[in-house]
């Protein structure tokens, strides 16, 4: 029998267009609406005689969160509103927002749960298209038609998704006025969250923002020449900020009409400073020794195949020179390794005054360093050593008081002429500073590898 109060309610219910039904807090179905065979193809009748109305109409993955919700209304008498999926008796999915209020019983009958839910798939499935559309956009792609001819709501809800994205998105139409602005772009170029951009002529915002331009010709002659030329899609470009910034901006030609004709041109811009900023110092700590700022081994082996490559293909020399300190041990253990650091990064600053800007300096670990020299032959890796081995004695340290100074053992190779790939040309090298050691020090000399076409040279 129904309870109090529930054959009212049904004639009431039975002529609105959502879904009303009633539960007990077992959650057994009580009544429902004939309108729940409009939204799930089942009958009032077929969703009584379920054992469980919950797991018959509420998808598997969202039964256990509606019966949560359900013990939390019965619970504390406060309502509640939750979108959830239903099953259709075609197994079919549709979405339906639901809206769950406990009605206390009279006279000391239990509460029961009283359902108001409402088929929203046609607004799900437009959200989704929204969405779909957001992430063409963070490609920078052109604009489509269907934006342009939205409803208003539509529109709306569109305008709120764009400014949750950090692209900034500029439409400006043929006329060269503003038609849609984001937060995003206002932010870029320095405009309050607060202003209003619609309508404003192109020439009005070049005088609001080449002043924060560090090359304002450049990008004048980037937009003239996107503009002249009409190109349908224009290539990234960066634009460089007085305060440091930098931005890449992009733009398409929006197509509309039946005609597909251009209405307009979207400009997209991304400030890709932090990343840039972020990539470098992956590529510092990469390729750069820390405290030094030396490329390390690894760029080392990078740059050493390289520059054979290219001299082979220009049948050019590549020269290697091996430098080792002489008396840096006595130092860190006289003086700590603050001390040794001193005279690592000193050693690095006097030699970057020496060689020239096309020759490579590396720190391989310790007080191990080599450099690369391009397009060289004995005469000039001879004067490069004596001026390495001059610059390195003449660097003066001083610590606790006492002056202190190192000297540099060197041993040289060259390509082709002292081996014939990388590592053979880094042992010849080897071989050389190591004979500058055994013989007595702060001197530079040439490997005797292939002792039949160079003899050894040392200074």
């Amino acid at each position: 029998m129904d309870r109090p109060g529930l054959s009212l309610l049904r004639k009431v219910a039975e002529g609105v267009h959502g879904v009303e039904a009633l539960l007990d807090a077992g959650g057994r179905l009580l009544w429902i609406s004939p309108s729940i065979e409009r939204v799930t193809g089942r009958s009032p009748a077929q969703c009584l005689a379920a054992a469980d109305a919950i797991e018959l109409l509420v998808v598997d993955t969202d039964r256990n969160h509606c019966r949560r919700l359900l013990a939390q209304v019965l619970q504390d008498g406060a309502t509640r509103d939750v979108e959830l999926r239903f099953t259709r008796a075609d197994g079919a999915v549709v979405w339906v927002a639901s809206h769950w209020r406990r009605v206390d019983g009279e006279n000391g009958e239990p509460a029961v749960l009283q359902l108001s839910a409402e088929d929203i798939q046609t607004r799900k499935e437009t959200e989704y298209k929204l969405l779909e559309t957001v992430a063409e956009l963070r490609r920078a792609q052109a604009l489509r038609e269907h934006y342009l001819v939205r409803s208003i709501d539509e529109r709306q809800r569109l305008a709120v998704l764009l400014n949750l994205i950090r692209l900034g998105i500029l439409f400006i139409d043929n006329d060269r006025r503003v038609l849609y602005a984001n937060r995003a772009m206002l932010e870029i170029w320095g405009y309050s969250p607060d202003t209003n951009l619609i309508g404003t002529r192109e020439a009005v915002l070049k005088q609001t923002v080449l002043p924060l331009l560090a090359e304002p010709d450049v990008f004048l002659a980037h937009l003239e020449q996107v503009l002249e030329n009409r190109l349908p899609v224009s290539e990234p470009f960066e634009i460089r900020f007085r305060d440091g910034r930098t931005v890449t901006d992009r733009s398409a030609v929006v197509v509309g009409g039946q005609r597909a004709h251009g209405i307009g041109r979207v400009w997209i811009y991304e400030d890709i400073t932090e990343s840039r900023r972020v990539s470098e110092q992956l590529v510092a700590l990469a390729e750069r020794d820390p405290l030094t700022n030396l490329y390390n081994r690894r760029r080392f082996h990078e740059e050493l195949e390289r520059m054979l490559v290219d001299a082979v293909r220009r049948n050019a020399g590549v020269g290697l020179v091996a430098l080792d300190l002489d008396g840096f041990k006595p130092i860190n253990d006289a003086f700590g390794h603050q001390a040794g650091d001193a005279v690592l990064v000193g050693l690095a600053e006097g030699v970057r005054r020496i060689i020239r800007r096309n020759e490579m300096f590396f720190r391989l670990g310790g007080d191990e360093f080599a450099l690369l020299v391009p397009d060289t032959d004995t005469r000039g890796l001879s004067e490069l050593a004596a001026r390495l081995r001059e610059g390195v004695a003449g660097l003066q340290f001083s610590f606790g008081g006492r002056a202190v100074s190192v000297t540099a053992s060197i041993g040289m190779a060259i390509f082709p002429d002292h081996a014939d790939d990388a590592e053979g040309l880094m042992a010849a090298a080897d071989e050389a500073m190591y004979r500058s050691k055994s013989e007595g020090r702060n001197r530079w000399t040439f490997s005797t590898r292939q002792p039949g076409e160079f003899s050894r040279h040392s200074g």
